[in-house]
Formats: C-alpha cells, sequence, structure tokens
C-alpha cells in the first residue's frame, strides 16, 4: 500500500546506515519549513484592509505610519541583515563541516584531531562583542533621539485614561472629551505632520497603548503618568488596542486613530463641542421614569430587574456610583431593526445621565452598558 511504502521510505531517511543521504533531505525540510513560516504573515485572504484586520508581520514589521517609527525601521532592518549574516555564516560553515568531513565507508582510522585555535578563539570572541556593542549604541541612540524624544511645544496633548475594559480621551485646552463603546471603541483624531503628545493614565489596573502602526507600545499604569510624543506622517486610520491583559473583557477593549489633515481636524473638534454642547430633547409628559443605579464593574446594576409597559415611551435616569469611572445604558435588540440601542452621553464616575429608549414591544430583553459589556441586566416590557 501507498502509506506502508512511505513509512519505508521515512524510516531509511533517517536509518544511520544511510547518513549520506539523510542530511541534504533535512536541509530541505528545514528550508521548506522557513518557507513557510515567513509565508505564515499574509493575512486572512478575502477579508477587506481595516484597523484590527491588517494582515500579521512576516520576516518585516508593519509599516510605521509615524516619523518615530522610522528610526525604530531603520533599526530593525540593521539587525535583521546582521542576523542574516550569522545565521548564513555559521549554519553554512555546520553544512559543509557535516559534508566534507563526514565520516565514509572505507574510513578505518580516526583523521588527525586539533585541539583549539587561539586565532580563531580570538576572532569569534571579538567579532561578536564588537556586533553587539554596535547594536547596543545603535538602539540607545534610537531610543534616546526618537522614540522617547519630546518636543518643548506638541502641537496636540490627548490624555488617554484606560480603565476596565475602555478608553476615554480628553483633549487638553480644547474641552472635548470622548469614550467608546463596545468592541467598536471610540476613535482619537489626530493631525498629521504635527507633533501630538500622548499622557497615559489609568484608574484601575496596568492597561497598554497599542498601535501596530506606530511600532510603539506603552503602558498606562495607576497613580502614574507615562508620556510619549508622536508624529503621524499620513491619513488614515488606525487601530490600536490594550496589549496587556487586564481582565475579562480586555479583547474588547480596541480603539482607532483617525488621522487628517489639520483642516479636517479643527472641523472635528468643533463637531465635538457641537454635539457635547447638544440639549437633550424633551422629555415625553407623563413618561414614567426608572432609576437605575451602576454599583461597579464587578457589582453591575442596582436592581438587576426592570419592567416597563410595552409600546409606551419612557425614560431611565442613571446614577453612576462607580468614582472616576463612566458608565451608560444601552438595550439589546431594542430597535425597530433588530440593533442594539445605545444611550448618550456616558454618566461620569459619581454624575447622572438621562435617557430616553425607544418604547419597546412587549417581550424580554437585556440592558448593559456598552463601556463594560459585562455589566448587564433584565428588562422586562409588558
Amino acid at each position: 500500500m501507498p502509506l506502508v511504502g512511505f513509512r519505508q521510505r521515512v524510516i531509511r531517511l533517517f536509518d544511520r546506515t544511510n547518513r549520506s543521504s539523510r542530511w541534504p533531505a533535512v536541509a530541505s525540510l528545514l528550508a521548506l519549513a522557513a518557507i513557510l513560516a515567513a509565508c505564515a504573515g499574509t493575512g486572512q485572504p478575502g477579508l477587506p484592509p481595516q484597523p484590527g484586520n491588517e494582515a500579521p508581520p512576516g520576516f518585516f514589521p508593519t509599516p510605521s505610519a509615524t516619523q518615530q517609527g522610522l528610526a525604530v525601521e531603520n533599526l530593525y532592518l540593521i539587525t535583521f541583515i546582521i542576523a542574516v549574516v550569522v545565521f548564513v555564516l555559521v549554519e553554512g560553515l555546520l553544512l559543509f563541516i557535516s559534508f566534507r568531513f563526514r565520516r565514509r565507508k572505507q574510513d578505518t582510522e580516526l583523521p588527525t584531531q586539533t585541539h583549539g585555535s587561539n586565532p580563531l578563539e580570538i576572532l569569534w570572541t571579538i567579532v561578536p562583542a564588537i556586533t553587539v556593542t554596535a547594536l547596543f549604541v545603535a538602539a540607545l541612540i534610537t531610543l534616546n533621539e526618537e522614540t522617547e524624544a519630546r518636543a518643548a511645544n506638541p502641537a496636540v496633548i490627548v490624555d488617554v485614561t484606560g480603565f476596565q475594559w475602555q478608553w476615554t480621551f480628553e483633549y487638553a485646552n480644547e474641552d472635548v472629551s470622548l469614550s467608546g463603546a463596545g468592541q467598536v471603541g471610540p476613535t482619537m483624531a489626530l493631525p498629521v505632520n504635527e507633533t501630538v503628545r500622548i499622557r497615559l493614565h489609568a484608574t484601575d489596573v496596568i492597561h497598554s497603548f497599542y498601535v501596530p502602526q506606530f511600532l510603539y507600545k506603552k503602558d498606562a499604569i495607576p497613580g502614574r503618568v507615562n508620556e510619549f510624543d508622536v508624529l503621524i506622517r499620513d491619513v488614515g486610520t488606525y487601530g490600536g488596542q490594550c496589549a496587556e491583559f487586564c481582565g475579562l473583557a480586555h479583547s474588547d477593549m480596541l480603539f482607532n486613530v483617525q488621522a487628517m489633515t489639520r483642516a479636517d481636524y479643527d472641523a472635528w473638534l468643533a463637531n465635538e463641542r457641537d454635539r457635547a454642547d447638544a440639549t437633550p430633547g424633551p422629555v415625553p409628559s407623563g413618561a414614567p421614569t426608572v432609576q437605575v443605579t451602576s454599583i461597579s464593574v464587578t457589582e453591575g446594576f442596582d436592581p438587576a430587574t426592570l419592567t416597563v409597559a410595552a409600546d409606551t415611551p419612557w425614560v431611565v435616569e442613571l446614577t453612576n456610583a462607580d468614582p472616576g469611572v463612566p458608565h451608560d445604558f444601552a438595550i439589546r435588540a431594542a430597535q425597530p431593526g433588530g440593533a442594539d440601542w445605545q444611550g448618550d452621553p456616558d454618566a461620569q464616575g459619581g454624575g447622572s445621565a438621562t435617557y430616553q429608549p425607544p418604547p419597546l414591544a412587549a417581550g424580554e430583553y437585556e440592558f448593559y452598558c456598552s463601556l463594560h459589556p459585562n455589566m448587564t441586566g433584565t428588562l422586562q416590557a409588558e
């Protein structure tokens, strides 16, 4: 049978009596494995390129979207070339020695044995030492003069606060603040070709601000402010995420960076201010009001079960008893088309917010905090 023959060929390949034919086959298998590993970073065919769906890197990192990332790319390229030269030299010598000095059938005695070589030992000590020292100096220069350098007067300053499990972006001196919702996350708008300072905060546990196209990652640590400067070169949308495991909904802690021209950025700021200043619509006359308190991320809502009249306008007053952490009120499948309904704005820690959900058809629903999807409750319309 074919499988039996294949098994016998494999056994012969690694049979100790066939050493001369084994090494070329092993080398071929290793080369094939390297090629397959390199091709593994080609991404997911059929899916459109978008934030969060970028192709994973192969031999080289994701192309940088920032000025600081270019220095990281250059340092990586130098390191990669040195690594390839070392690999080819070492593996080439190993293969040469294995083939050139392998034992043959006619060999009955050991060849002349050479024990040590001072020139070679000095050479393979000095060359790696010089190489490692040069890479250390290059990394130090890249770190101090590029990735960790600070501008005297950054054009934009954004305070980024990580909490379980979302982000809040506050633009210093711009009176603009926004938080995300669910897996979509908030969008941080930034102007291109201008220095932006990101100041990182955390209210509960350690989070990590990571945008793959920035080629940079920095932790947000409770009780400490970490900051870095970034200059984005190209207009576009770049997906980001928390890269430090921070709890149950860590995978939902996503965000986007929208890089735009200065004119578009100024228009975006004006639109955000108008949206924040917009006066909520009047509460329907005679609409019943439901009182809900968000206790904490782990304890959820009080009460956890609500009852409202079906097909009737109603109002939710949410009191946030969780200091320093924003919450909101959302209902799954509450829209006529089956989409979720989400209240706006967020109720900041220690504050409150009033929402006007749509009238609900009779049935059972789930209400939740879109910023912390694990906070849920049962809503009965009857």
